[in-house]
């Protein structure tokens, strides 16, 4: 059966049912993989998928069930499982259902083509990022990792109160990390792109940057340890938000899981800091005109010259808090309950280029690279200890390469240590959510080293 078919199909027989507050929300998409070493394929994956989730009111407690069958049969199980799971529903958190919006904005990050795009020319793409690295210095002996993606998908949403929406978006994407030698020494780049239009995709500048870390790397030393002025790279500042993002949702504030719960209004940052959640950034892939409950999104100012605006929120939430939703439902998957999360979440540039923010720095250490970000970081308390690598800075000016370090530090403290913010704005690798960040300069952290 044909998934709107089905869809119609399911929600009159919720009806008939009694389920008079029913959604479906439904997602599909593909996928594809290659990995290439030494110009052989090594890993190769393509992959279709969809599946769909039933919600109902049932005696006030929202009932999820999902499925990837499409057929009479489940139909009904779905309808019977919406009401068992609804009965074991504690909470006493109102839920809704969302009946539409009167206005959705255009959103444009589908490429079709982009979906078109024949597999041979996508494996030949990856070996080229491989042959280009390889070739760009004679230190460079290998790429560990080579690998190039594409992701399509669509989410579409209908309920018993007249809502009827969809969306598309596509990306292609990839990363390498070429491993540079020199007698003993050893040292790995990383480099990534993403973009929606394959014309757009710029090899030349991604491989550049893996090789030029992979080769300033060789020569790399510890530092001593102690109280440093940073310079955050923007890329290590987006992963900091990632890693950090919880603590501006309501739905973590309101169990009490985030150090800004009831601090609308206060000053938390420096007053350089405006964090936009931007669901209509052009060409970003996390884009889109409606969150996961069907709600119209909009363009919001989280942090507002350093003063908390708002939390985000989802209908329940804002319920909860007696304010309006944010539009920032947000689902991890098709059978995921709704939660909430940013779309773009972004630190506004400012005007410096990375050359100024290096003058801005003087003395003190440019960082390109934080790992252990799941294992060295508490989403809660906002402490992070994180191993690091970068770039010891004299006079304003790069003066050597640093490797073996950790730095320390708070996130809360952190955002109100910031002095400026450059204009070299990078990105995360998107998801349902990205994070931009350009670099960031920050007053002192702790750092370990020799």
């Amino acid at each position: 059966m044909h998934q709107m078919e089905f869809v119609e199909r399911l929600l009159e027989r919720a009806r008939e049912a009694g389920l008079a507050m029913c959604e479906v929300y439904c997602a599909s998409g593909s996928s594809f993989e290659v990995s290439i070493f030494q110009g052989e394929i090594v890993h190769y994956s393509s992959a279709d998928s969809a599946g769909l989730t039933l919600r109902a009111l049932v005696n006030d407690k929202m009932g999820y069930a999902s499925t990837q069958a499409l057929d009479e049969e489940a139909i009904d199980l779905l309808i019977d499982a919406v009401r068992e799971n609804a009965e074991l529903i504690e909470s006493e958190d109102r839920q809704f259902l969302f009946g539409g919006g009167s206005e959705y904005a255009e959103i444009s990050n589908y490429n079709a083509q982009l979906d078109a795009l024949d597999v041979s020319k996508k494996i030949a793409l990856a070996r080229e990022m491989e042959k280009r690295a390889l070739e760009a210095d004679p230190r460079i002996q290998q790429v560990g990792d080579c690998v190039l993606i594409t992701q399509s998908s669509e989410i579409a949403i209908a309920n018993t109160q007249g809502l009827h929406l969809s969306h598309r978006c596509n990306l292609i994407g990839g990363y390498l990390s070429p491993v540079a030698k020199e007698g003993d020494k050893v040292n790995t780049g990383f480099a990534m792109f993403y973009t929606s239009d394959p014309n757009q995709i710029d090899l030349t500048a991604c491989v550049q940057r893996a090789v030029r870390e992979a080769v300033d790397g060789l020569n790399a030393q510890s530092i001593p340890s102690g109280e440093y002025r940073v310079l955050l790279s923007g890329l290590c500042m987006a992963d900091l938000l990632s890693t950090f993002s919880g603590v501006f949702s309501a739905e973590q504030a309101q169990k009490g899981l985030s150090l800004f719960k009831d601090r609308e209004g206060a000053k938390v940052a420096a007053e350089c800091v405006t964090l936009v959640d931007d669901p209509h950034l052009p060409a970003s892939p996390s884009s889109t005109p409606f969150d996961d409950e069907g709600v119209p999104t909009f363009r919001k100012n989280v942090l507002d010259r350093g003063v908390l605006t708002t939390l985000l929120h989802n209908l329940k939430t804002a319920h909860k808090a007696g304010v309006k939703t944010t539009a920032n439902a947000s689902k991890a998957g098709y059978s995921a309950p709704v939660d909430v999360a940013p779309s773009n979440f972004l630190l506004v540039p400012g005007q410096r280029s990375l050359s100024q923010m290096l003058e801005a720095l003087g003395e003190g250490i440019y960082i390109t690279d934080l790992q252990g970000h799941h294992s060295g970081a508490n989403p809660v308390s906002g402490d992070f200890s994180l191993s690091a690598k970068g770039y010891l800075v004299r006079a304003g000016k790069i003066a050597q390469a640093v490797q073996q370090i950790t730095v320390a530090g708070n996130f809360f403290e952190l955002l109100e240590k910031i002095e400026a913010l450059g204009s070299d704005l990078q990105s995360s690798f998107p998801g349902s959510s990205t994070f931009f960040s350009p670099s960031v300069l920050i007053q002192n952290l702790s750092v370990a080293g020799l």
